[in-house]
Parts: C-alpha cells; structure tokens; sequence
C-alpha cells in the first residue's frame, strides 16, 4: 500500500482540523447507537505484532483486536497497539480511556459518534459504525502493567472514503469518486493542496496508485527541479487520452495508456500535471 506525498502532507495538514486536538473530542463522545447485524464477536485481547510493512497484514498483526472488529468495504487503512499511558494519565471510566486515545494518538478519524460494540470486564470495545458496519473501532483497557486506569490498547480504521462526507470535508482529505458517484478509496486516489508551511500552498498533490502527479502554476516545485516535465495550466487534450471517470470538485482526470501526465479538464480547459521525480516532503 502506498500513501505517498499526499498523505505526508496531510499528516501536517489536517494536524489541526481532525478530532484529537488540544479541544479534546467533541460532544456525545459515546452515543447509544443501534446494534450492527453482525456484532464482532471474537476475544478482546489478541496479542499485537509489529512487522516493518505498512500493508493491510502488518496493519492487522499490529491492531489486534480493533483490526479483527473492522467491517471494511475495502482493506483495513490503519491500525496500531498505542504506546501506552503514563500513570497519571488513565481514566476512571472506560469513555475517559477512549478520550485519552484521542489526546494521546490525534487520528484522523471522527472524535464522537462512537458505540460500545463489547464489554468485558477490563476492556469495552468501541465502533464508529456507517451503515450499520464497524470503520473504527477502539479496544480500550483497564490496569494493563504499568498503566493504571482506563487507556487505550489497540485501534484500527477502515479508508477514509469509507467514513461520512461530513466528516472528511472537514479534514485534508481530498476524497474522488467515480462514474456512478462511488468514493474511491485514498490508497486508489487522492489528492491535496501543497503545505503551506512549505510556501507551496499554490501546488496541488494527486497521488494515483504508485504515481504523484502535481499542478504548479506557481513554479513553486519546478524550480526545485522536482518535476519530469514542466506543468501546462492549458494545453490540447491528446490523441490517446481517456476519460477515467474519476472526478472531484470540477476536475476530472484524463489518463493516456503511459500514463505518464495526469490530464486534468476542467471548466476552464485542460491542464497537463507533470509527474513528480520522487517522492518528496519539507521540512
């Protein structure tokens, strides 16, 4: 799986705009829900394993129990065992260790809405479910070794395509869709503005499977040297393009067989977007 440019960028990005941030999580953190038809129904605590990947197997050995609760359209997005809570910082209640888990790990996912989907003695797991199926979930813990209290113990989350429109606008996440109106997962497509912290705020980042293509109106990346060719803002549509399908917000991509430019048609023409040499970040 790969994430590239786009998602380095918003790692800053939407740093300030998901649910984690020094506000804390939002009201009705916890909400009564409705039961999926499916509940999850395996052990709370599976042992977690870190393999050096970032694919959906890594991603499962590393969630454990939240990555096995998952209902996902697609492969599972993220997942991890936190580093653990500091004495001082477990909750009294397990909706106070599912909190923490937002102050302590800042995820791009919603920050209220979520159910409890299990309870056992020492550990609730909790869902965010869309449409009756589970797209984040939460195992929570109490009194692991060396960590008084209710905390977080594992979590893991489905694309971000897979979660509310309502949540994902207000997030970096630039989320594309299809003929049919379909959202394509960001590990297919996605695309955001150039980091401001960066002085390219006037680029534009689409990542396309394993290419990362850039508009550059500004030359902010071309003088760089980081572009293959330079970026047109109007030009011919060629020959041999073809129309994807896939488009967000007036732009829709247009693919030769080489794909070798992303052809980007819009209201006011076509757009020729240069592909990116390597991947590449600021400081």
């Amino acid at each position: 799986m790969r994430r590239g440019f786009v998602a380095a960028a918003l790692t800053a990005l939407t740093a300030v705009t998901v649910a984690g941030c020094d506000d804390g999580p939002g009201p009705d953190l916890v909400v009564t829900g409705t039961p999926p038809a499916t509940p999850y129904g395996g052990p709370l605590h599976v042992p977690t394993e870190d393999v050096d990947d970032s694919g959906p197997r890594a991603l499962r050995l590393a969630s454990g129990a939240a990555g096995r609760a998952l209902e996902c359209d697609g492969e599972i997005f993220d997942g991890a065992g936190p580093d653990g809570w500091a004495a001082s910082e477990g909750g009294d209640t397990p909706e106070e260790g599912l909190a923490l888990y937002f102050d302590m790990v800042k995820p791009e996912e919603p920050d209220h809405g979520y159910r409890v989907e299990r309870e056992e003695a020492d550990r609730v797991l909790y869902s965010f479910d869309v449409g009756g199926r589970t797209k984040v979930a939460v195992v929570v813990a109490e009194d692991r070794k060396d960590r008084p209290g209710w905390g977080p113990e594992t979590h893991a989350s489905c694309d971000p395509a897979e979660l509310p429109a309502s949540f994902t606008d207000t997030t970096g996440w630039e989320i594309w869709t299809d003929r049919e109106g379909r959202r394509l997962p960001v590990t297919r497509l996605s695309s955001s503005p150039g980091p401001e912290h960066c002085g390219w705020q006037s680029a534009h980042f689409l990542d396309l499977d394993d290419r990362t293509y850039a508009r550059d109106p500004e030359g902010v990346l071309g003088r760089y040297g980081l572009l293959r060719a330079p970026y047109r803002g109007k030009t011919r549509m060629p020959a041999g393009a073809h129309d994807t399908g896939y488009h967000h917000r007036g732009r829709r991509l247009w693919l030769t067989d080489d794909k070798a430019t992303a052809y980007v048609r819009t209201a006011e023409g076509v757009e020729a977007w240069p592909q990116l040499k390597k991947p590449v970040a600021c400081a």
